[in-house]
């Protein structure tokens, strides 16, 4: 599987980052001292978090080196690692992490490893997509499919979740309290193609590492027809893409 591009994903930087200040709001009166943003990608959550921790020691950790060399070099005041969650030793106040364990199998014992990896009153904080069900999504996994991609003998990485019912029954045996909530984003695109781009760095990207350049574009057209037939143009000639992000907030 190819690494991630840092530049895909940080054109919806606004966007991207948007969830990670609403979570580390949401954790401000934690008082941590020592923080770790698991799948800190390229950096902007992490700064989220010195802002709002300023005298935190912090540090971000991810496993693609694309994506920590382009934290090291757009935040070169915070502390970059070549990482996985599963591998991160020592214990911390507080691990944050904004749109990463979806990446990551097992969250029946993966949650509990993390909880496990807090000090004493420390704080979990998650927010992972649930946005199957979105019609550009749909789009996707309906295209993919299709018998001509020959997609059936390729060993994709996960990229999925539990239903919140599974979150509150693991959270429920690890955790002394917390808390779950969802919120859905509406993101106004100018054009069916951003709608392309939003998701060629990130649910794309599985599907296209496997394609050579002339099929990849084909299966991407394939997309785009089907989506602006599902997105109709707002009074505004803009594009709404409709995202919904779920929160927990777990305290050991």
């Amino acid at each position: 599987m190819s690494d991630w591009n840092p530049e895909k994903y940080l054109l919806f930087k606004k966007q991207r980052t948007q969830p990670s200040i609403d979570l580390a709001n949401r954790v401000r009166d934690c008082s941590a001292e020592t923080i770790v943003d698991i799948g800190c990608g390229p950096g902007n959550s992490t700064a989220v978090l010195k802002d709002v921790f300023p005298h935190a020691k912090i540090l971000g950790i991810d496993n693609s080196v694309n994506m920590i060399n382009k934290a090291r070099e757009q935040h070169s005041d915070l502390d970059f690692q070549v990482c996985s969650a599963e591998d991160l030793t020592g214990s911390y106040d507080l691990l944050f992490s904004n749109a990463c364990l979806q990446w990551i199998p097992n969250h029946e014992t993966l949650i509990p490893l993390l909880m496990g990896k807090l000090t004493e009153n420390g704080v979990l904080a998650v927010q992972v997509p649930m946005n199957l069900n979105e019609p550009l999504f749909c789009i996707i996994r309906e295209v993919a499919a299709e018998p001509g991609w020959d997609f059936e003998n390729v060993c994709f990485e996960k990229n999925d979740t539990l239903s919140p019912e599974a979150y509150f029954d693991i959270l429920s045996s690890c955790s002394s309290s917390f808390e779950l909530w969802e919120t859905v984003y509406y993101h106004a695109m100018p054009s069916h193609e951003h709608l392309i781009e939003w998701v060629r760095g990130t649910r794309l990207r599985p599907y296209l590492d496997v394609l050579d350049e002339n099929r990849k574009v084909k299966f991407e057209q394939e997309i785009l027809s089907k989506a602006r037939e599902a997105y109709p143009f707002t009074a505004s000639s803009e594009v709404i893409l409709k995202f919904r992000r779920f929160f927990f907030v777990a305290h050991k």
